[in-house]
């Protein structure tokens, strides 16, 4: 897509269920089944912070004693992991958003050039007035969650997408900036760099291994 202007906010996340959860993801002694479990409250947590301003509908209710007004979500939003990392995010989002569609990309990255390369494409065809939320936890070159993003964009979603990452380096986030895509992100954290390797350093290693196991 053209790179025109765009803007990219980036929200570190401070909690201290967080950071007892992120520690424990960082421990490469952490077996996958509690690397999973702990994934998932990140993603919750996060989900939580950036949930808070979709907008709402007024609407009349009966209680027990009496009629009151209470607030629904004006449209329920499209929920969107990234393939196969993204799915650690996915049981948290339906947790906190039963109703919301989950669409899936799939992007891999080439061990060479570090380029994405997609396999899976299956979304709603039309993302106008539904706020997107890209579940990714590691946000490293930034290439595979801006095509993710692209394919999005080309679905005409309301307002700027959210991104979900657990750990983000900065290299990536520079390189959003200059795609010219309208991002929210939120982080646990904003790592050190990116190694040779493009694995962002002190990092947690690769994601989908510890959550499903390496495939050999």
């Amino acid at each position: 897509m053209a790179h025109t202007a765009g803007t990219v906010e980036v929200t570190v996340v401070n909690h201290p269920l967080i950071a007892d959860s992120l520690t424990r993801i960082r421990d490469v002694t952490t077996p996958n089944a509690l690397f999973r479990q702990e994934l998932e409250r990140v993603g919750m947590l996060l989900l939580a912070e950036a949930t808070r301003d979709l907008p709402t509908t007024e609407i009349k209710v009966q209680t027990p004693l009496t009629e009151t007004s209470g607030r629904v979500l004006s449209s329920q939003p499209v929920v969107i992991p990234v393939l196969r990392a993204g799915l650690g995010f996915v049981h948290a989002a339906q947790e906190l958003m039963p109703n919301a569609d989950v669409g899936f990309i799939g992007v891999s990255r080439d061990e060479k050039t570090f380029e994405p390369k997609q396999y899976v494409n299956k979304l709603p065809e039309t993302l106008a007035g539904r706020a997107c939320f890209v579940l990714d936890p590691m946000l490293a070159t930034g290439g595979s969650l801006a095509h993710a993003c692209e394919l999005l964009m080309e679905r005409n979603p309301t307002g700027p997408i959210t991104v979900i990452c657990v750990l983000a380096a900065p290299e990536g986030i520079e390189f959003l900036r200059t795609t010219g895509l309208n991002l929210r992100i939120f982080t646990a954290s904003i790592d050190e760099r990116l190694n040779e390797h493009a694995f962002i350093v002190p990092g947690l290693g690769d994601a989908g291994d510890r959550q499903f196991g390496a495939p050999h």
